[in-house]
This record gives structure tokens, C-alpha cells and sequence, in this order.
């Protein structure tokens, strides 16, 4: 059993408590410093594999136009040294619009790259060893799709979580059976961290997503399989707008 809360000591800064009694009345207590950091409300992941009418620099670019606050770098194969100089291009355009820029999964391609940070899952590099690399500065989002995921995100030191698949999702391969709105409130609940909604995320739930908490979206065929990402985009950014 984990407890965990948040108390703002600065505006600044927040102290997260975390209780853990795993042992009956043995308990562990640790307490974590960490600087806020703004996470963005609506996630674009680019993708070259379901589509290939756009480059991931052009989907950037769209979604950027389109209204996205955070551009995801998602690349599952190629080359390092391709993958490095499609981020480090991503990256240029990011900062130019002042648009967050975070590489999944490839620590070492945000090293080289300068991005904001990594989106890392639950078998890839792991977190505690991210921020080593990377440094308390950088923004570190973990993926979880249950509870004891989620809470293991948190204990790590993870900035926010992709909590999902929230609907059923053919995008992500490796993805989970769909856990629905009422998990998703639940992880809202409990997780002291800005919960971004993942998987099967359209134009027709997006309003629900939102009602039950999270804090934002990430989105990769309902921006990148679309005949105009930037028009997609910003009916998105409308529906993340109302709340």
C-alpha cells in the first residue's frame, strides 16, 4: 500500500510525501523536492509508420500550427544518427514557437538533441536513471495502464504520466486492454501528477476524457492519420479550449 500527497511549500516548488507500509506497521516514509514544471495539456506524438504522406518534421510542424503544446519525437526504428538530426530539426522549430519537445523512449537522442525531456514506458529506460542523465531540469513523463503502474511512475520520480490505453487503440502495438474512464478517474485521484490521457483519444471522447480529470491528451492517428494534421489539431485544441 502506497500513500502518497502533495503539500506547495513555494509557488515554485512542491514537496510530494510518499507512505509506503509494506510490512504491517513497519513504515518507510520519503519525502521529494521537486521544482513544478509545466506540462503541457495536449501531446502530439509523430509517427512515420501508420502514415507516410508526412515527415515527422511536417507533422510538427502542423500540429505545432494546429495549436499542440507538446510535440512527441516517436520513432520505433531507422538509424541513431537519422533519428538525431530529425529530433535536432524538431527541436529547432520547437523552441522557436515555444512548443515543448520531448523524445520517447531514446534517452540519448534527447541528450543529443536538447530536448525537453523523455517519454519513457514501463520497459524502457528506466526512470530513476533518466534523471541522472538528464538532470532535474528535464521533463520526465512515464506510461502507465494500471494502478500499480502509475504509483511505481511516481515513486520513480516521473514529472507526469500517459495514463492508457483509455479506449481501444491500434496505434501502439505493444498496448494494453483499454481501462475506460472510471480507471482513469481513479489514477487521477490517487496520482499526484498531471495525468495524460492516452489511447483510442478522438474528437467524439475528448470532452469525456477531460470530465474525468485529466489533465491533458496525447494523440498520434487522430492528428497524424488525417488527411490535414493541422486542421485535426485544432479541433482538438477547440475541445481541450471548453474546459
Amino acid at each position: 500500500m502506497v500513500l502518497q500527497r502533495v503539500v506547495l511549500v513555494r509557488p515554485e516548488e512542491r514537496v510530494i510525501l510518499i507512505e509506503a507500509m509494506p510490512f504491517g506497521r513497519d513504515r518507510a516514509f520519503a519525502i521529494r523536492r521537486k521544482k513544478v514544471k509545466k506540462i503541457g495539456r495536449f501531446h502530439v506524438l509523430t509517427d512515420t509508420c501508420l502514415q507516410t504522406q508526412f515527415s515527422h518534421l511536417e507533422l510538427a510542424e502542423l500540429a505545432i500550427a494546429g495549436g499542440a503544446d507538446t510535440i512527441q519525437f516517436r520513432e520505433k526504428g531507422g538509424e541513431t544518427r537519422e533519428m538525431i538530426r530529425d529530433a535536432e530539426q524538431i527541436q529547432t522549430l520547437c523552441k522557436r514557437a515555444g512548443v515543448t519537445f520531448i523524445v520517447n523512449d531514446r534517452v540519448d537522442v534527447a541528450i543529443a538533441s536538447h530536448a525537453d525531456g523523455v517519454h519513457l514506458g514501463q520497459n524502457d529506460f528506466p526512470i530513476p536513471l533518466a534523471r541522472k542523465l538528464l538532470g532535474e531540469g528535464a521533463i520526465i513523463g512515464g506510461s502507465a495502464g494500471n494502478m500499480e503502474e502509475a504509483r511505481k511512475c511516481l515513486l520513480e520520480g516521473a514529472d507526469y504520466i500517459g495514463f492508457g490505453p483509455v479506449y481501444f487503440t491500434a496505434s501502439k502495438e505493444d498496448a494494453g486492454p483499454a481501462g475506460g474512464l472510471d480507471l482513469l478517474k481513479q489514477a487521477v485521484a490517487e496520482i499526484p501528477l498531471p495525468i495524460i490521457a492516452i489511447g483510442g483519444i478522438t474528437r467524439e471522447n475528448t470532452p469525456r476524457v477531460i470530465q474525468a480529470g485529466a489533465h491533458g491528451i496525447a494523440v498520434i492517428s487522430a492528428v497524424c492519420c488525417q488527411q490535414d494534421p493541422a486542421e485535426a489539431t485544432q479541433c482538438l485544441r477547440r475541445l481541450l479550449e471548453v474546459d
